[in-house]
């Protein structure tokens, strides 16, 4: 019996595949469970049409996160701290204040997509990089100065 999985069924496959299984184990548990259901033309299409509307979402996405990525490579964030005689911070400068001051200069970006190699703990000018999508990165200028 050829059956559409709706969900990921571990050992058996992905969603949106078409497998054939035992008619047994298509009605005993996949189709009451709720993870597939038979495979006729009307669900193979609707599956279609949705990883059509799936892909275009994917393709918007990336095209506005490479034009964010190029518009962050230009920007410069200062970042106040209290900080020693010799230039060593007292704590470190964290992702959540990197992207508030990226909010104070208009850009919405999310503090868990922002990576830092090692904590930021001296003043100076460091780099970070902004992970916006799965295949699209940034590297951002970051400038840390004594209050």
């Amino acid at each position: 019996m050829k059956v559409l999985l709706i969900q990921d069924v571990k050992k058996i496959g992905k969603k949106g595949e078409v497998l054939e299984v035992k008619e047994g184990y298509a009605r005993n548990f996949l189709i009451p469970n709720g993870l597939g259901v038979e495979a006729s033309g009307g669900a193979l299409k609707q599956v279609q049409e949705g990883q059509k509307a799936q892909e275009k979402k994917l393709a918007r996405e990336k095209e506005e996160s490479l034009q964010l990525a190029a518009q962050l490579e230009k920007v410069r964030v200062v970042i106040k701290h209290k900080a020693g005689a010799e230039g060593h911070l007292f704590g470190s400068v964290t992702s959540s204040e990197i992207a508030d001051a990226l909010k104070q200069k208009g850009f919405e970006v999310d503090k868990k997509k922002i990576v830092l190699d090692d904590p930021i703990r001296l003043v100076g000018v460091h780099s970070a990089k902004l992970k916006l999508h799965h295949e699209t990165s940034a590297s951002l200028t970051v400038e840390v100065q004594p209050l």
